[in-house]
């Protein structure tokens, strides 16, 4: 599955992204919501990661499902921090807020289509197929990633929030060059 090396650069982007220059007197509150995200992003790069590195060492259907059931997990969970985020207390923090419930809601539709691949798994040629659109499904929410980043950014053109991203030490991992 090497489109989950895409992940970690998509995520990476998120943060490159975020906007330019400015300050904020909700700094604190800013740099809070950020961290919150820098750390649901992490732990859900951290699992997909961890559930692909599983499957290579257990190609077949019983390791397939075991690696989609760690993935919809971490979605699961990747879904309720970007829910539990609210808003940022910047001038557009509303924006912000509806690029990661919009993110939220993809990602929720993204495991619903990766289940259903992997439930209908029969056979050798099911576990290829099914290995396939997962490997598919997860490089679409690197996209969908993306895509919030562009919108993260549309959303600051006051730089509140690249602010928060660079002070948060949540997302020091993964804006660092090794990530």
């Amino acid at each position: 599955m090497p489109r989950i090396t895409l992940v970690a650069l998509v995520l990476g982007s998120l943060l490159v992204a975020a906007g330019c220059g400015g300050s904020s007197s909700n700094e604190s509150s800013a740099k809070d919501w950020a961290s919150g995200l820098c750390s649901a992003l992490t732990t859900w790069t951290s699992s997909v990661k961890s559930a692909a590195t599983s499957l290579k060492g257990d190609p077949s259907e019983d390791g397939l499902k075991s690696a989609a059931g760690d993935i919809k997990s971490a979605s699961d969970t990747l879904v309720g921090d970007l829910n539990g985020l609210g808003k940022p207390d910047t001038k557009s923090g509303q924006d912000a807020k509806d690029a990661i419930d919009q993110l939220s809601s993809e990602v929720e539709d993204d495991v619903q289509e990766m289940q259903s691949a992997v439930d209908k798994v029969s056979g050798v040629q099911g576990v290829l197929a099914a290995t396939s659109s997962v490997s598919a499904t997860l490089s679409k929410m690197g996209n969908q990633i993306n895509s919030a980043a562009s919108k993260l950014d549309s959303a600051d053109p006051g730089g509140e929030l690249k602010q928060a991203f660079q002070k948060a030490p949540a997302c020091k991992s993964l804006t660092s060059p090794s990530s």
